[in-house]
């Protein structure tokens, strides 16, 4: 394991940021009365996600004496991403049973007020074992992608 301490390091920074994240928008309201916004601004956690790659593959290249090829960086990103995943569910669990208890009630409510589905539709989807599942596999398909595109950036010779 003391191969992937920097990888892992990365990965409790980023799930650090996804509490920190859903913190502020359960205090920007769009967990409860603004939460018609949230589909729209919960994109916006795009901007640190990337962030953290960049910062987390840059200080791999230099781990490596300051050169790093493509796939050196992906492959650290794809570690970066899986130890997300296997850190996801906790990070779940805090943000939607601590920080935003009510979240997945109101998730369901305006689904219902809006016609966006049946209530056993909404419920399927708005519910702790659906977030976890979506946030291990959101994490590995989004860390793979992140991780390609920032591991071209930090690329050096």
């Amino acid at each position: 394991m003391k191969k992937f301490t920097l990888e892992i390091k990365w990965a409790v920074i980023f799930s650090l940021m996804t509490i920190l994240w859903l913190t502020f928008e359960k205090l920007m309201g769009w967990h409860d009365e603004l939460i018609a916004q949230h589909a729209s601004y919960t994109n916006y956690y795009a901007i640190p996600s990337i962030l953290v790659y960049y910062f987390a593959l840059r200080e791999k290249r230099s781990q490596l004496g300051g050169s790093i090829t493509w796939l050196q960086g992906f492959v650290a990103g794809l570690y970066i991403s899986l130890f997300v995943a296997a850190l996801s569910p906790l990070a779940i669990y805090i943000s939607l049973g601590y920080i935003s208890p009510d979240y997945l009630t109101n998730a369901i409510a305006y689904g219902i007020a809006e016609n966006k589905g049946s209530a056993e539709e909404l419920e399927a989807y708005f519910n702790l074992k659906s977030y976890i599942i979506q946030g291990v596999i959101g994490s590995m398909f989004m860390g793979a992608l992140t991780a390609a595109v920032i591991a071209f950036v930090v690329k050096k010779k």
